[in-house]
């Protein structure tokens, strides 16, 4: 079969890593692809956020199969035109990716699935935030209700912080006010067709851009899998609890859901809760759950594209851990500078267990070799034996990487590693 994946993150280079390493896969193509991508896989330039375009690309490749990696083309409505193309595709409907586009449309649906989550209040000017915070209390908990890239989130017990955040979502649209919940965070990734429902291995990922989860908020630069310390069965109590009831409720609302329903937890002392939904795999915690994972990963995708997921096998998955790095540019996250070239790509290659995803990368003008054009720029996937060996296996090989001014965390699944909860939150 034929893939066609839209993106151009590390998220999609380790989308068409695992689908080239499977066997039903003829052919992966990759739009627009990075610099990375395209040393693996064909790329075509394709705005992807275009619904029209991108089915005009499924259409001429002949693909069997549509993946959508990134948040945007889904609300945009890729989805429904690759669908109405008569090109099955993985990633759910505009209407259904609500979910992650309208942080109180999620609210909505989980108050009527009976969810658990952070009691919230959406609120449209500065004073109803105002009044929000005092009732909750710190620390306070601020989301921008639209797409925000990961990055549209303040945890603060600065209240002015929290006032200062809250102004300028509230610049282009409602925010969301939340009671802070306590404990450790988890990422778990749901996939369904619409009525079944598979969970896949769960992650942590580091949002903060310093050691000791300091400094602003970012995309993620870091994950890990397994969680050593997490409660067992918790991916099944994620899918009875949380993914299958939101999965009725869409349903019942005439807007069903089918892709991966990205469930971000905080696992509380009165239990798990709901912090966000996201409607895609989320990264960087993609790079890690597929590393581990042995199921070929088109015939999940495909099941869940073609309503057949109750037909598949129970997932398999490999025993080993994997760790991701990411490797960011400088003045990442509130101002990168792009442009640098990248060097030691091959060196840190060759490191065993390692694999160096692109992010945000381009081939140089002169085409010289490849220069960062993002913010996250590369993402380094270590494997081995236990979280020990994997972390050992990716500081090896971003230790051999080159970009002026470029930076990453070094604290990376270290306190699981060493026995530890790992209190990472956002």
């Amino acid at each position: 079969m034929e893939v066609l994946v839209i993106g151009s993150g590390a998220r999609e280079h380790a989308l068409v890593r695992a689908l080239l390493d499977d066997p039903g896969v003829d052919r992966v193509v990759a739009a627009p692809g990075n610099a990375g991508i395209a040393l693996v896989a064909p790329v075509e330039p394709v705005d992807a956020t275009d619904p029209e375009a991108v089915a005009a690309l499924a259409t001429r490749l002949g693909a069997d199969l549509v993946v959508v990696g990134p948040e945007a083309p889904l609300v945009a409505g890729v989805a429904d035109a690759v669908r109405a193309a008569g090109v099955p595709v993985f990633g759910p409907s505009a209407e259904a990716a609500r979910l992650e586009g309208s942080k109180a449309f999620a609210k909505d649906v989980m108050a009527a699935a009976g969810v658990p989550t952070a009691m919230a209040h959406l609120c449209t000017t500065e004073e109803e935030v105002a009044a929000a915070l005092d009732a909750f209390g710190a620390p306070h908990v601020v989301k921008d209700d639209g797409l925000a890239a990961g990055k549209g989130v303040v945890v603060t017990s600065d209240r002015e912080a929290a006032l200062a955040h809250a102004r300028a979502c509230l610049a282009h649209g409602p925010v969301v006010v939340e009671e802070f919940l306590d404990g450790p965070e988890v990422s778990v990734f749901c996939l369904t067709d619409g009525t079944s429902v598979v969970a896949l291995a769960p992650a942590q990922d580091f949002k903060r851009a310093l050691d000791g989860d300091e400094g602003p908020n970012t995309g993620g630069m870091g994950a890990y899998s397994p969680l050593p310390w997490a409660p067992a069965g918790l991916a099944e109590e994620v899918v009875e609890r949380v993914a299958r009831p939101v999965v009725v409720e869409m349903a019942r609302r005439g807007t069903p859901f089918s892709g991966v329903l990205y469930c971000g937890l905080a696992l509380t002392s009165r239990g798990t809760r709901v912090i966000e939904f996201n409607a895609r795999f989320g990264d960087p915690e993609t790079q890690v759950v597929l590393a581990r994972l042995a199921t070929p990963l088109s015939t999940v995708l495909t099941a869940c594209a073609t309503g057949t997921l109750d037909t598949q096998p129970d997932l398999r998955w490999r025993e080993e851990a994997a760790v991701t790095v990411v490797l960011a540019a400088p003045g990442y996250p509130e101002a990168p500078v792009t442009g640098g070239t990248l060097r030691g790509l091959e060196a840190a290659e060759a490191v065993g267990g390692a694999a160096v995803l692109h992010a945000g990368t381009s081939p140089a003008p002169d085409g010289s070799g490849i220069v960062s054009s993002g913010g996250r720029v590369l993402s380094v996937v270590g494997t081995g034996a236990d979280l020990h060996a994997a972390r050992a296996s990716a500081y090896e090989a971003v230790e051999l990487l080159d970009l002026d001014g470029g930076r990453f965390r070094r604290d990376i699944a270290l306190a699981a590693a060493n026995g530890a909860v790992a209190e990472v939150r956002a």
